[in-house]
């Protein structure tokens, strides 16, 4: 009865197929992102279930907003084995991800809130600079 509950081949497959088919072969390690785009900013919400704070980090580089997030394999220091996994499906491991905002965006700017496992970046819009004229005919003498 159980070998047929815990077929976990046929399940794996199963899984795999459906994400590659929706996402691609890396569908278990990308970031879930959605942007919001308000009045004066955008609005960044990246799905990052099981991080903890202390595992995301975020960096600006050549207006190149970096998210980035790692977690271990937790292990409680015991020597003796305590069962064997027949199913593991949480990810362990790191991930990254990047979203150019454009070099006038200075990182004081930037603010990020991690609350329930989503991490949510508020960006500033780039004020505009004075439109030129739309019609920019050079004469010629």
């Amino acid at each position: 009865m159980f070998d047929e509950l815990f077929d976990t081949d046929r399940f794996e497959r199963e899984l795999r197929n459906t994400e590659r088919k929706l996402y691609g072969h890396h569908a278990r390690n990308e970031m879930k992102t959605d942007v919001k785009e308000h009045e004066d900013h955008y609005e960044i919400l990246i799905d990052l279930p099981g991080f903890k704070k202390e595992d995301v980090k975020a960096s600006l580089n050549d207006g190149y907003l970096t998210i980035s997030a790692e977690k271990g394999l937790e292990r409680n220091g015991e020597e003796k084995e305590t069962g064997k996994y027949i199913r593991q499906e949480r990810y362990y491991g790191s991930m990254s991800r990047s979203f150019y905002i454009g070099e006038e965006v200075r990182q004081e700017e930037i603010k990020a809130a991690f609350d329930s496992g989503v991490l949510k970046i508020t960006v500033p819009k780039v004020q505009e600079t004075a439109k030129l004229p739309e019609n920019n005919y050079i004469e010629i003498e």
